[in-house]
């Protein structure tokens, strides 16, 4: 029996879907003078084109106090609903911790509000595996530095 989870975040924005989107799937490496504080180091090309479907980058960054890395493929954009689908396939979060990860980022319009949503799907090895809590709480805080980042 798989054990999978998905958990979701959301964070009211104000500086426009696009503008977010376009943030995460063409220049990801700004995200590291975005958010110094949040310690995303770079975020390299590692083959295909930025931004496109199939493409696989590489993320380094430290959360919870520890160096990671995270490679990832871009599975799908949306540009209609400002949705970039990143599937991980290397890094600790996929070969310490869980079987598989996923993470969906995407704008909606809610209560005449705008929201930045992250989506992470997961599949846990065994049920002592905690949910990525403080993974989703991370990924909303980074999306609320780029928010503001981009009022400006």
């Amino acid at each position: 029996m798989a054990l999978t989870g998905k958990l979701i975040g959301s964070v009211e924005i104000r500086s426009g879907a696009k503008v977010l989107h376009d943030i995460l799937r063409y220049a990801p490496n700004d995200i590291s003078f975005i958010a110094p504080d949040k310690q995303v180091h770079t975020c390299n090309l590692l083959s295909g084109n930025t931004g496109v479907v199939g493409s696989t980058i590489v993320w380094h960054f430290t959360h919870d106090g520890k160096k990671q890395t995270a490679t990832e493929i871009i599975e799908e954009v949306d540009e209609r609903n400002h949705k970039i689908v990143f599937k991980v396939i290397e890094g600790e979060l996929v070969e310490e911790v869980y079987k598989a990860f996923k993470i969906t980022f995407h704008c909606e319009q809610k209560d005449g509000k705008q929201w930045g949503v992250w989506t992470m799907e997961f599949e846990k090895p065994n049920s002592s595996v905690p949910d990525p809590t403080l993974l989703v709480d991370y990924f909303c805080d980074i999306l609320k530095d780029m928010d503001n980042h981009a009022s400006k």
